[in-house]
């Protein structure tokens, strides 16, 4: 059995696992168990008031989770797969604790062949947020993860040091809002300006 193969089936089962993106070192688990979830901010010892994103295979799938609106499909299509988190409604699959509650949630589909691979085989969503304890700096190589990390996940995906720069641009199409700056940024600023 691949490391993803094992990493799929734990994620079915509740299990935390870390795999790769196009930026950094992902701390993975099923994004629609409240449990798991609530596993991922406490083993980053992230306040439970700032939301986590899903990844999800593709735009199709993510309209299985979310309730995006045409514009906002348009440009998930322009720009995913890739470093971009796209903030829509949330579907009722999503709990709570992943939004902290509120009724939007970010969608991220990586443009990274493992971690897409994984999202497929897992069948579910899968947390998107960065391998490393909340304060401290993203992980790019797998020899980078804290011990805490690392004891609480039952698979880590090693595929060597990821291409990295800075975490996914986040953007709420609908207020025409960027949450967080980061890849892309100019074009996506021209997107939002022209549509």
């Amino acid at each position: 059995m691949s490391d993803i193969e094992r990493a799929a089936q734990a994620l079915r089962t509740g299990d935390l696992v870390v795999y790769p993106t196009e930026t950094v070192y992902g701390l993975g688990a099923d994004a629609t168990d409240p449990d798991a979830v609530g596993r991922v901010f406490d083993l980053k010892g992230r306040s439970r008031d700032k939301p986590v994103s899903m990844g999800v295979p593709d735009v199709e799938s993510a309209r299985e989770y979310a309730r995006p609106t045409e514009r906002e499909v348009a440009f998930m299509r322009e720009f995913l797969p890739g470093p971009v988190t796209v903030v829509v409604e949330r579907g009722d699959a999503v709990p709570d604790v992943l939004t902290a509650g509120r009724d939007r949630v970010g969608v991220r589909v990586p443009d990274h062949d493992v971690a897409l691979d994984l999202y497929e085989q897992a069948g579910v969503p899968v947390t998107a947020t960065s391998a490393n304890l909340s304060g401290t700096g993203s992980v790019r190589r797998v020899e980078e993860l804290s011990d805490d990390i690392l004891d609480g996940v039952a698979v880590v995906v090693d595929t060597g040091e990821t291409a990295g720069g800075q975490g996914s641009t986040v953007v709420d199409v609908s207020a025409g809002t960027i949450h967080r700056r980061g890849p892309r940024i100019e074009e996506i600023e021209d997107w939002l300006a022209d549509h």
